[in-house]
């Protein structure tokens, strides 16, 4: 096979992270649209990314966060955005370049971008933070707009809280099909 010398795989991630950039800047403008929201998963050890050393201590390698209910203070850049979130009723901002983030997805419309993030050495953390290895990025297509697996992702109860963040594999997690929410 020949050599691909103009890297279409960077490309494509790119523009696909400029479909979720657009995206999280027009709901900083104007809020969520109708039922949108959102989870993003991203490495809490991926050079840039700013989390207390609370949530990097919880969260060594990702973390997936729920902009649905209650999130204040959401800033979008061209590299990444800001946010405010509570855990645990404790009041914390992220900052999470768009290269950090693995996925994003809004169960609202099915709609679901996956990232090849590369996992790099350790960076120097912020002065209140660990700095973890990062996980590599599962080997798949790289930023392939998909439908889901049906277990994949937590759907959170209409009108309940989401919560701000989870982890895969965490204690007691369950993984909740989502055709269990479907009208039928």
């Amino acid at each position: 096979m020949a050599d691909d010398h103009i890297r279409y795989d960077i490309l494509a991630q790119e523009a696909l992270r400029g479909v979720m950039r657009k995206v999280l800047g027009e709901v900083a403008r104007t809020g969520l649209p109708g039922n949108h929201h959102f989870f993003i998963t991203f490495l809490t050890g991926a050079p840039g990314v700013r989390v207390s050393s609370r949530l990097r201590e919880r969260y060594p390698e990702q973390m997936t966060i729920v902009l649905q209910y209650q999130y204040w203070d959401l800033k979008v850049t061209d590299t990444g955005f800001e946010v405010g979130l509570s855990f645990s009723d404790v009041p914390e901002k992220l900052e999470v370049p768009f290269a950090a983030v693995r996925g994003f997805y809004d169960p609202s419309v099915n709609f679901e971008l996956e990232f090849d993030v590369k996992a790099e050495a350790p960076v120097q953390a912020a002065p209140d933070a660990a700095a973890p290895q990062p996980q590599p990025a599962p080997a798949k297509l790289p930023g392939t707009p998909r439908k889901p697996e049906s277990a994949k992702k937590p759907a959170p109860a209409a009108k309940e809280k989401a919560p701000a963040a989870t982890e895969e594999g965490a204690k007691g997690a369950e993984v909740v099909s989502l055709d269990a929410f479907r009208k039928k």
